[in-house]
C-alpha cells in the first residue's frame, strides 16, 4: 500500500477543525493526553494531504498564545462530572461545578471553594501540575512526530458533513516504521480512519482501533488488550483556534495484575479566550466569576 496523495481540491466550505487532537492518539497513563508541541509543516509539492493535515496539526500544536476556558463534560458508566477550566500560563486550574448532570451541594461547593483556596495558598501544588503537564506534551510530541511514519494512508472516499465534504483515509501500521520508544510502540498495533477538511487541510476525525494486544511500559504488568478504541472530534471553537471537542475511549487491559476496564466520554465546549499572560492565580479568580454551575448541569 503506498501513502496516497492528495486527491482534487474541493471549493466547498468545510468545517474548521482544531489543533490539539492528534497529540491524544497515545494513551499515555491510560488516559487522554493534551495537545504537545510541533514540528514545522514540510511543503514538498508532492507532499499527500495526509502529511499536509498532520503537518498543520503539528505547527498549529506549538502556538500558545490563544489560551481559553471552557467546560468539560465528562462521563464513564459510573459516574460523570462537570469543570470549568481556565488555561493558565502556570498550567490549567478547574472548578467542580456539577455531578452526574446536577449542581453541586452546599455543602460540596464549599469543598470545592476550600479546595481552591488551598490552591492559592500552595503554589507548589499547581508548579507540580503544571509539571505533569509540560511531561505529558513532551511524551505526546513523539507520537505526533510519529504519524507520518508510522502509517501507511489510504485514501477511502469522501463524507458529507453538514460543514462541508470532508477526505476520508484509512490507515495501517506501515511494516517499516520502528518504534524508537514505548510512546510510539503502541501505533504499530493501531489501524483506523483519519477525516480530513482537504480545503483547511486540518484532521476532523480520528478513529483508532487495537490489532493486538500492546504492552505500555511494564512488560507483564501492563498490557492494553485487542479490540480498544479511540474516536477523537476537533472543531474551529471560534477566531480559527482549533481544539479537541470530544474525544471517546474504550479500552480493557491489565495493570500490575488487576484488569481495567477504561470507558469514558470527555465532551469539551463554551471555549472563550482568555489574556495570554494569565497566571494561575487569576484563572482561578475567573472559576469564580462563571455562571452558576446550574447553568453547567444541563450541558
Amino acid at each position: 500500500m503506498e501513502i496516497c496523495t492528495e486527491t482534487g481540491k474541493r471549493k466547498t466550505g468545510i468545517m474548521a477543525k482544531p489543533t490539539q487532537v492528534l497529540g491524544i492518539f497515545l494513551l499515555l497513563n491510560l488516559a487522554p493526553i493534551c495537545a504537545a508541541p510541533a514540528r514545522a509543516a514540510a511543503e514538498a509539492p508532492g507532499a499527500s494531504l495526509v502529511d499536509r493535515a498532520l503537518a498543520n496539526e503539528l505547527r498549529n500544536a506549538r502556538d500558545l498564545q490563544h489560551p481559553m476556558r471552557y467546560v468539560l463534560h465528562k462521563s464513564s458508566p459510573r459516574l460523570s462530572t462537570t469543570k470549568l477550566i481556565v488555561e493558565t500560563t502556570d498550567g490549567a486550574v478547574a472548578r467542580l461545578v456539577a455531578v452526574d448532570r446536577k449542581p453541586l451541594s452546599a455543602a460540596a461547593e464549599q469543598r470545592e471553594q476550600a479546595r481552591l483556596d488551598g490552591l492559592l495558598r500552595n503554589p507548589d501544588n499547581q508548579r507540580n501540575r503544571k509539571q505533569r503537564e509540560d511531561a505529558d506534551a513532551r511524551r505526546a510530541l513523539k507520537v505526533l512526530r510519529a504519524l507520518p511514519l508510522a502509517f501507511l494512508y489510504q485514501f477511502a472516499g469522501t463524507v458529507d458533513e453538514p460543514h462541508g465534504v470532508l477526505d476520508r483515509f484509512t490507515f495501517l501500521p506501515n511494516p517499516a516504521y520502528d518504534p524508537p520508544d514505548l510512546e510510539t510502540a503502541v501505533l504499530t498495533a493501531m489501524a483506523g480512519e483519519i477525516w480530513i477538511d482537504p480545503v483547511d487541510q486540518r484532521v476532523v476525525r480520528l478513529e483508532g482501533h487495537l490489532q493486538k494486544d500492546v504492552n505500555i511500559g511494564w512488560g507483564i504488568l501492563g498490557r492494553l488488550d485487542k479490540g480498544g478504541w479511540i474516536i477523537i472530534d476537533q472543531a474551529d471553537v471560534g477566531d480559527g483556534q482549533w481544539r479537541v471537542v470530544r474525544f471517546q475511549m474504550q479500552m480493557n487491559g491489565r495493570i500490575f495484575f488487576k484488569s481495567r476496564n477504561f470507558d469514558t466520554l470527555e465532551e469539551e465546549s463554551g471555549f472563550a479566550p482568555v489574556p495570554a499572560n494569565l497566571n494561575y492565580v487569576q484563572g482561578i479568580h475567573l472559576l469564580r466569576q462563571d455562571p452558576p454551575p446550574a447553568h453547567f448541569a444541563q450541558h
